[in-house]
């Protein structure tokens, strides 16, 4: 069987070989740890899918590969697994059958990967080992190793753990004296850039917003927030409840649940929430919930917590980060008004959720009008004018809000 370089979140299309955990003619069981990949984004590990031996290793530690790329053979005893001709150079032929050039894992020197030396064995934990790009950045940067915590297996010391080091150390430099410092950008904010400033070329960016009184959903928040708290160790926000609300919308409005492809649409049934996480303040990544049409706000909620956890402490999967067809992204703890968010390519709208505040609100009923108090918040939406009209997306916002306004939402924690 061929282990393969995976899609490691939607618009990332390499990977770098950090690690193996097995060796040439190692026997391997199902889910045995095989390799770790990491990306500017994601790091992750990837086990073996069959038990058998593994025969050859073609893409070997700190090599940068295109996805798709076979990195190594296991044979399963079924005839699946063939040994490379060359024990120096991947094995052409099973490339070549995957439709992937010899020249994707080849460096650019022309050279075929070497073999790992043992000088990279070394890290914080016995025998971890060290990626060529982590080394680059410590000597680089004139890091001693033994100071950074390392968070990967093993106590291996990662490229985030670096970067997180550096940024440490450049906000203490900061304060000890009053000069103007240059903070380079990481690795992950320059992939953000790039990504950013090709969606704004791509997109006809519109943004559309409207107010929400979210008093319906104070009345469960309010009356399940001790109980949830003690029984969940997390806070029950606005966010599952919105999360809730455009999964109820957007089949109403298929065209808003989509990506963009050449010159077409591609519409999805199947509904695909990428929600963005704040990597404490170090990037910005957006794991995805799958099919939430059928998930109701508990459901949610320990959903978007369960994803916010694991993208905080690098440990999302592959499938973590693929297959989203709509985003949401949520400023609103930090009490902003209204936020134009980017459009996270290759989907076709974004909704932002901003700050509830407490203000004066015109509440129309059988008696009349009159002014009330009430928890007021914006939502605001990014969409490409490419794919949908104005009043297409207007007309979904006010949907959203209607839902948001007037459902029973207490029902949804009595099943």
């Amino acid at each position: 069987m061929d282990i393969i370089m995976p899609q490691l979140g939607e618009t990332v299309e390499e990977g770098t070989v950090a690690a193996w955990h097995k060796k040439e003619g190692d026997k391997v069981a199902i889910d045995d740890l095989l390799v770790e990949i990491e990306t500017d984004k994601v790091a992750t590990e990837v086990p073996s899918l069959v038990a058998g031996i593994l025969r050859k290793i073609l893409v070997t530690q700190g090599q940068t590969v295109k996805v798709g790329t076979i990195l190594a053979i296991v044979d399963s005893g079924e005839g699946t697994g063939v040994a490379a001709p060359n024990a120096a150079a991947p094995n052409e032929a099973a490339l070549a059958a995957a439709g992937v050039s010899i020249a994707s894992v080849i460096d650019t020197t022309g050279a075929t990967p070497a073999a790992p030396s043992a000088t990279r064995r070394i890290g914080r934990g016995p025998g971890a080992p060290l990626s060529p790009a982590v080394r680059k950045l410590t000597v680089d940067n004139g890091i001693d190793v033994a100071l950074i915590h390392g968070t990967g297996r093993d106590g291996r010391v990662k490229r985030t753990d670096v970067l997180s080091f550096l940024e440490k150390r450049t906000a203490k430099t900061a304060t000890s004296r009053a000069a103007v410092e240059t903070v380079p950008f990481s690795a992950l904010r320059k992939r953000i850039a790039e990504h950013m400033v090709r969606s704004q070329a791509a997109s006809a960016h519109v943004l559309q917003a409207v107010e929400v009184d979210f008093t319906g959903v104070d009345s469960a928040r309010y009356a399940l927030k001790k109980a949830w708290q003690e029984r969940e160790g997390f806070s029950l926000t606005y966010l599952p409840f919105i999360a809730r609300a455009v999964a109820l919308a957007l089949p109403e409005f298929q065209h808003l649940n989509a990506h963009v492809a050449g010159q077409s649409l591609r519409v999805f049934s199947a509904i695909n929430l990428s929600v963005a996480v704040d990597l404490d303040r170090g990037g910005l990544v957006a794991p995805v919930i799958k099919n939430v049409a059928a998930l109701q706000v508990p459901e949610l909620a320990r959903a978007i917590a369960r994803l916010a956890a694991k993208a905080r402490a690098n440990t999302l999967k592959p499938d973590d980060m693929t297959e989203g067809t709509y985003s949401l992204t949520n400023n609103g703890s930090f009490g902003t008004f209204i936020t134009a968010p980017v459009i996270n390519q290759p989907q076709v709208a974004i909704l932002s959720i901003d700050g509830v505040q407490r203000r004066p609100w015109v509440v129309a009923d059988e008696h009349g009008e009159r002014i009330d108090i009430r928890p007021v918040g914006v939502l605001a939406h990014s969409f490409d004018h490419c794919a949908v009209d104005g009043a297409y997306s207007a007309a979904y916002l006010r949907l959203v809000k209607k839902i948001l306004e007037s459902r029973q939402w207490i029902s949804e924690f009595m099943n």
